[in-house]
């Protein structure tokens, strides 16, 4: 018998010792290895991080508590936190062309927060202490808060609208976001399904906000940040990006130029998984003046940083520096439009007729079925997807009318424009032979139909091992 390689030996001693503790445990994880291997994952904010991130979150640095920042802790005993962190700030820089990065976030909505209270503590608190004369904000008298609290309140955002792709977190009443600013949403274009810049201008003209938000969660196109920063400069408005779907096509550089949101916006944030390829986390990158208010994230509005999700990120970033990132990025986009292409031939209906990054919304209205009718019959068939929005969707933001499919975590399999194209006959199949039900969730496909096309996905996946390296026996 041949002996293990390491992966296969550091996974499986990991559940030995998980699993003589509490065996349910150890066997759901080996479940999920089997089930990703076994699905076709077209989850556009999900994808496969390497073995060596995700070893590098199950270890020593889970037990420390590291509040405060590098070199500047709540504890003692963190040097070995402020290698690390410093070594995934540095990666971070180095991939992104930022000036400033800040790892600490827990995830991409953690890394929004941040970016906001920087953003308002720099245009509201500096000038609340100054009427003030004060020098620190705990220095602030009951009522001079409660005037701090007021400006905040009062504060103006104009984001993408949900039903263009943007995210909860960008403004909406159900997020935090929604309380904490005034908001407005910029959308698309009727007709091309794309931003309307002039109309965006318009908007902040009229409305005139204090950040400005680009980034999506579900627009199929690239953002001209550099006309965005245009129309944030000329209101006065902070420029914020939420890059967490594209940060990977940003790091492998298929995104450049006026495409590329770290020149542009004052500030970018992230997440560090989806196309990415890190752990589950997030990011933020600013320019220089906002540091000092970034650095503030924890206490702010972040607990303890967690020092192992650190160390797996700084394991990213680096993989992400290597050559061989760049052509993975592109394959990610060579993939959409594949796919997008597949569709179209087959007679889809996409919102903004393809796309230009990592993922694909398709209108399913055109086969007379909800999002959430087309999302389960797909699921039911073995082809993992969610449902989305699209413009003026009339079933709104649950049952929708969108499906949105993307290609990061495929491409990490390797599967190529061909096996795009395959998989776009496996999504037609689906999606003509279902038939609305009686409700707006409910749906009728033939069990023949969906077990003979969960069988083909089976057939393609195995073409294409996900963790070849690692043999759980």
């Amino acid at each position: 018998m041949s002996a293990l390689n390491a992966e296969s030996t550091a996974f499986r001693s990991a559940l030995d010792v998980v699993r003589a503790v509490e065996p349910r445990i150890a066997d759901a994880i080996a479940k999920e290895l089997h089930d990703q291997r076994e699905s076709l994952k077209l989850i556009a904010s999900e994808n496969y991080a390497s073995p060596a991130v995700l070893l590098a979150m199950g270890n020593w640095l889970s037990d420390k508590y590291a509040e405060g920042t590098i070199g500047r802790r709540f504890y003692a005993g963190c040097q070995n936190v402020d290698t690390v962190e410093a070594i995934a700030v540095e990666h971070a820089k180095e991939l992104f062309g930022a000036p400033y990065a800040y790892v600490q976030p827990h995830s991409g909505i953690d890394a929004n927060l941040v970016a906001y209270w920087a953003i308002l503590a720099d245009r509201v608190e500096a000038p609340a202490l100054a009427k003030a004369q004060k020098r620190n904000v705990n220095d602030l008298t009951d009522a001079e808060w409660a005037e701090l609290r007021a400006a905040f309140g009062n504060q103006r955002m104009l984001g993408m609208s949900l039903d263009a792709g943007g995210h909860l977190t960008h403004g909406f009443r159900p997020n935090i976001s929604g309380k904490m600013f005034d908001q407005r949403s910029y959308g698309v274009d009727p007709a091309t399904g794309q931003i309307d810049y002039a109309a965006l201008r318009e908007t902040a003209r009229e409305f005139r906000p204090l950040v400005i938000v680009g980034g999506y969660s579900a627009y199929p196109r690239k953002v001209n940040f550099r006309i965005m920063r245009e129309i944030a400069d000329e209101v006065g408005a902070t420029f914020m990006v939420d890059m967490a779907h594209f940060a990977g096509l940003v790091a492998g550089k298929v995104f450049t130029g006026d495409f590329d949101p770290v020149p542009h916006a004052h500030i970018v944030t992230t997440t560090t998984h989806k196309s990415l390829r890190g752990p589950r986390g997030g990011a933020v990158l600013c320019q220089p003046e906002l540091s000092d208010q970034v650095d503030r994230g924890c206490p702010m509005v972040l607990g303890g940083p967690l020092a192992h999700v650190m160390a797996a990120k700084a394991v990213a970033f680096a993989e992400a520096r290597q050559p061989d990132f760049a052509g993975y990025a592109q394959r990610i986009v060579d993939n959409a439009q594949a796919l997008a292409e597949g569709l179209t031939r087959r007679g889809a209906t996409l919102v903004s007729g393809g796309t230009d990054n990592h993922l694909v919304l398709i209108d399913v209205d055109k086969y007379g079925l909800t999002g959430r009718q087309a999302e389960q019959a797909l699921l039911d068939s073995g082809v993992v997807t969610n449902r989305n929005a699209i413009p003026q969707d009339p079933n709104g933001a649950w049952y929708t009318s969108g499906i949105r499919i993307g290609t990061p975590a495929l491409t990490s399999r390797g599967l190529g424009t061909a096996e795009m194209d395959q998989i776009a006959e496996l999504m037609h199949t689906v999606l003509t032979q279902t038939k609305p039900g009686a409700s707006k969730a409910k749906f009728d496909l033939d069990p023949a139909v969906a077990d003979r096309v969960s069988k083909q996905a089976t057939e393609l996946l195995a073409e294409f091992p996900l963790y070849p390296q690692v043999d759980l026996g």
